[in-house]
C-alpha cells in the first residue's frame, strides 16, 4: 500500500460506523456527521426497530443517517455493509468484564469473529482505512507506568482476551496483506449515554437515585478516565492520519486516580453526603482485576496531533459536571436501574 502526502479527511468520505448504535459509537457517529462525512450506521439488529443510542439523536442527524441494521457475527451482513465505504470505525464488540466470565464464547464469537469478518471485507473491497478499537484492559495490571503501547498484553479477563486476539488478527491482515489497519486504544472512556456497568454512572445514576450507601467493587485500582469527546476526537484524529496506519495508539488522559477518589469527588461534586460500601458481587476474581491503569498518550499526539481537552484532574471535574448532568436529567436517568447491580 502507498501513502499520499496528504492526510485523509472525512469530510465527504463514505464512512461506515460498526456499534453505532452504542455508547461512543452513538457520540462518533454524530460527530462525524457534523464533520460532514457520510455515514452509514451499522446497528444491532432486533425486533423492535432500535437503533440503540441513535434513536435519541438530533432529527437532523436522524435525516442524515444511513442505517444498517445487521449482527457483526455475520459475513455476509458485514461485507454487504461495508460495500461502497472508503472508511471503516470498527467498534462493535461485547464489552463488560463481567459478563465475558459466564458467556465467553459470545465475546469470541463477537470480538474475534466480528473482527475477522471487518477486516476480510475490508481486504476484498479495497476499503481505504479500517480503524480498529482495542481497549486499555488488553495491558492488564501495569507493570510500568505510564502505560505505552510497547507495554506486555496481559489477558486477565476472557473479554480483554478476545480483544487481544481481535487487536492482533486485525494487524496482522496490514502485516499480511497491506490491509490499511489502525488500532485505537482508548482508556476508560466515560460521559452521558454509558452503561451502568461501567464505574461512574453506577456510582451517579445511585447517588441521583437518593441512594445513600452507595455499593462499589474494588476501590483501590486506578484508572485513566478519558472524557467521551475527547475519545471521539481520537477516532477521528486516527482515521484521518495516513502514518497511523499499521500502529497503534493510546487515547488517554495521562491522569491517574483511583476509583474510591473517584467516588469521592462525583460525591463531591453532586454535592451529597454518602457512604460507600464493597458489594462483593460486583468484585472481580484477584487475579482478573487490573489494578493499575494510566496511559502514556505520548505516540498519538506525536503522530496526530492529538491531545486531550479533559486532561488532568481539572479535565476530569469538567468531564465528570456534564456527566452527572446528563444523568441526572429525570428523562434519563429513568432508563437505568440503579437499584440493580448490572454486569
Amino acid at each position: 500500500m502507498t501513502l499520499s502526502n496528504e492526510p485523509m479527511k472525512l469530510q465527504g468520505k463514505k464512512v461506515l460506523v460498526t456499534g453505532a448504535d452504542g455508547f461512543i459509537g452513538s457520540h462518533l457517529t454524530e460527530h462525524l456527521i457534523a464533520q460532514g462525512a457520510n455515514v452509514r450506521a451499522f446497528v444491532y439488529y432486533n425486533s423492535f426497530n432500535s437503533w440503540g443510542w441513535l434513536d435519541e439523536t438530533d432529527a437532523q442527524v436522524k435525516r442524515e443517517l444511513d442505517v444498517f441494521a445487521g449482527d457483526i457475527r455475520d459475513p455476509n451482513g458485514v461485507r454487504t455493509a461495508m460495500r461502497g465505504c472508503d472508511v471503516v470505525f470498527h467498534l462493535a464488540a461485547l464489552i463488560a468484564i463481567p459478563y465475558s466470565y459466564h458467556s465467553p464464547d459470545a465475546y469470541v464469537d463477537t470480538n474475534v469473529r466480528g473482527t475477522l469478518n471487518v477486516v476480510q471485507a475490508a481486504r476484498d473491497l479495497g476499503v481505504e482505512r479500517v480503524v480498529h478499537t482495542s481497549t486499555s484492559e488488553v495491558y492488564g495490571t501495569a507493570r510500568i507506568v505510564p502505560i505505552t503501547e510497547e507495554h506486555p498484553l496481559q489477558g486477565q479477563s476472557p473479554y480483554s482476551a478476545t480483544k487481544i486476539g481481535a487487536d492482533q488478527l486485525a494487524m496482522s491482515f496490514h502485516l499480511s496483506f497491506g490491509t490499511p489497519v489502525s488500532i485505537i486504544r482508548p482508556f476508560n472512556t466515560y460521559g452521558p449515554r454509558q452503561s451502568a456497568r461501567a464505574v461512574i454512572p453506577t456510582i451517579i445514576t445511585q447517588i441521583a437515585s437518593g441512594v445513600k450507601r452507595i455499593k462499589l467493587g474494588a476501590m483501590t485500582p486506578t484508572r485513566d478516565f478519558n472524557y467521551v469527546r475527547d475519545t471521539v476526537r481520537g477516532f477521528v484524529a486516527v482515521g484521518e492520519c495516513d502514518q497511523a496506519v499499521g500502529k497503534v495508539l493510546n487515547v488517554g488522559s495521562n491522569f491517574e486516580i483511583s476509583i474510591g477518589d473517584t467516588a469521592s469527588l462525583i460525591a463531591q461534586r453532586m454535592g451529597k453526603d454518602v457512604e460507600f460500601e464493597l458489594d462483593q458481587q460486583r468484585v472481580r476474581p484477584a487475579g482478573s482485576e487490573v489494578e493499575r491503569l494510566w496511559a502514556d498518550n505520548t505516540k498519538i499526539n506525536e503522530l496526530t496531533g492529538w491531545t486531550p481537552e479533559y486532561a488532568r484532574r481539572d479535565g476530569l471535574c469538567r468531564g465528570l459536571d456534564e456527566t452527572i448532568a446528563w444523568f441526572s436529567d429525570a428523562a434519563n436517568l429513568r432508563r437505568y436501574k440503579a437499584d440493580l447491580y448490572n454486569i
